[in-house]
């Protein structure tokens, strides 16, 4: 279907690929993954015109339609939610009213040739139509956006009217509901929470037929979705047949064999470049020697990839907090609305947050779990009952609103120094480099840094501290897999009591053992892990049913 042949792209001085290659085939399911910079983007670039190879080929079956999800979805206005999903799929609706104008053309006398040459146009725009899901396409861009979260009571809203979040996923709808051939979907699974990341599961393992290229950061969701990963890395695009989990594996499997090739190489090239020294100043043996420099000249070097070095950092034991860190009795949350009615959020919620726990709380979207987490934070006040901090807690809080008050002037070192004052810079070095700032990273400004990037800062500046209750919502968002992987060996390593909201079930199946759920307004207490939570309510639903 698409064909990449010995492609090689850079930007500036940086290579980012040479002589690649790699194909997407009909309804095949690829995971595209690398390091940040490696290159992810500007392949998605590339498969759709927008940027050019330095060399190489790319070859494209004819009328193959591509779509392409990424995170800049430009602006939104002047339509209503239904019709910026609908008018994704211009083609279609362009050839629904060419349809309609031949058809009551049809109606009309004309001669035979004409009516033949008519009819031979209907046929082939009417299999176009066909093949592009023109005769569901309303029934179709319904049903994304009911899936993605906006619902009918939604439909008719202006864009405008949404916020960037939930752009996000009217943006993501258009794509879905255009039914491609070939779909480029970049971190699709950014701002949606648990519910729509399963439901888009299912209409990508399910409804969609056409072949699918994707970044993620959510594992789970690779795992469940893709049956091949396309690594770019190294200058060099490599495919794994497999899932992520498989990827993992098998890369580690090629780094060890690659490392006892370039060993073996070593040791070869050392001893011939001996015997080279060695005898170069014998006439003798001069056609010996020249013909070892002569080989040595052709041998191909094995290059071994930069190791991404993990630090490790040892986080000191925080302060023992009592037995029972927050007890919450008939808590409840209202917010008051502009026109002076009242909104309800939660209410009766009772529960005990014990020393030593790892908390998820878990929700649809809207259910008001971070408004749960600030009021047992003590960041908004409750309508209605009591939340009591037990003896010697230190809280920490983590939001996504906490990147906002970096002050942009500082560098990352600055501000975690600024957060820990009687620390020396090698202990500030040493948590930094766990957070993946290392070298002249250090002293990047705040105002020149990604999301995940501020995200990690803010992590880090928490982490430090002597806090021994963590409440931290959507500490996952922004973060790739592999800063993912050390926020939660970090966490998995703290000693003190953590509630978190995130809606990567990786995460919360690798580390909490208790579930508070808020369900219309109420919540339940789990007393289980991730997995007999999700064990039990599907119970729950099943006896429902």
């Amino acid at each position: 279907m698409i064909h990449l042949s010995n492609i090689s792209k850079q930007h500036g001085s940086q290579i980012l690929f040479r002589d690649a290659g790699f194909q997407i085939l009909p309804g095949s399911r690829n995971g595209l993954v690398g390091p940040n910079g490696a290159g992810k983007t500007t392949i998605f670039r590339i498969m759709t015109g927008e940027e050019e190879v330095d060399s190489g080929e790319i070859t494209c079956a004819k009328k193959t339609t591509i779509g392409y999800f990424s995170q800049n979805v430009g602006e939104m206005a002047g339509r209503s939610a239904l019709e910026e999903v609908m008018a994704g799929s211009a083609e279609t609706m362009r050839l629904a009213g060419e349809l309609a104008e031949m058809e009551a053309a049809m109606c009309e006398p004309m001669e035979d040739e004409a009516m033949a040459a008519l009819l031979e146009r209907y046929g082939a725009a009417q299999e176009e139509f066909e093949h592009r899901g023109g005769y569901d396409l309303d029934t179709r861009a319904r049903t994304v956006l009911t899936g993605l979260g906006i619902g009918p009571d939604r439909f008719d809203l202006p864009v405008e009217s949404f916020s960037g979040g939930w752009k996000m996923r009217i943006a993501l709808a258009r794509i879905l509901t255009l039914k491609p051939d070939v779909l480029l979907l970049d971190e699709p699974t950014n701002h949606l929470d648990v519910e729509s990341i399963v439901w888009l599961e299912e209409w990508l393992s399910g409804e969609f037929d056409g072949a699918l290229l994707m970044t993620s950061h959510d594992r789970d969701f690779m795992n469940r979705v893709v049956t091949r990963i396309i690594e770019v890395a190294n200058k060099s695009v490599t495919s794994y047949s497999g899932n992520y989990d498989f990827y993992e594996r098998e890369r580690d499997i090629r780094l060890e064999q690659l490392l006892a090739s370039h060993k073996r190489q070593q040791e070869m090239l050392a001893k011939e470049e001996e015997f080279i020294a060695r005898f170069a100043a014998r006439a003798s043996h001069a056609a010996q020697v020249q013909s070892r420099v002569k080989k040595l000249e052709k041998i191909e070097r094995i290059e071994i990839p930069a190791e991404e070095r993990v630090v490790r950092f040892e986080f000191k034991e925080p302060p023992r907090s009592g037995d029972d860190v927050a007890v919450f009795e008939c808590l409840s949350k209202s917010w008051e609305l502009p026109d002076g009615g009242v909104h309800p959020v939660f209410s009766g919620a009772s529960g005990i947050v014990r020393r030593g726990s790892k908390i998820a709380v878990v929700g649809v979207n809207g259910a008001g779990k971070s408004t749960f987490l600030k009021t047992l934070a003590g960041l908004t006040e409750a309508t209605g009952g009591t939340v009591n901090l037990g003896a010697a807690v230190e809280l920490g809080y983590f939001s996504q609103h906490a990147m906002e008050v970096l002050d942009p002037r500082k560098t990352v070192f600055e501000t975690v120094q600024d957060a820990m004052p009687l620390a020396n810079i090698g202990v500030i070095r040493n948590l930094l480099g766990a957070f993946m700032f290392s070298g002249d990273a250090v002293d990047k400004r705040i105002e020149n840094l990604s999301g995940g990037e501020k995200s990690r800062v803010v992590l880090a500046t928490l982490l430090g501290r002597p806090i021994n209750f963590l409440v931290l919502d959507e500490p996952t968002n922004h973060l790739d897999i592999r800063s993912r992987e050390i926020l939660l060996d970090a966490l998995k390593g703290f000693t003190g009591t953590v509630v978190l909201v995130s809606h990567d079930r990786h995460f919360l199946r690798s580390l909490v053992d208790r579930v508070f759920e808020i369900d219309h307004g109420e919540m339940r207490v789990f007393e289980g892990d991730y997995s007999y939570y999700l064990e039990k309510t599907r119970d729950d639903s099943t006896i429902a049913a």
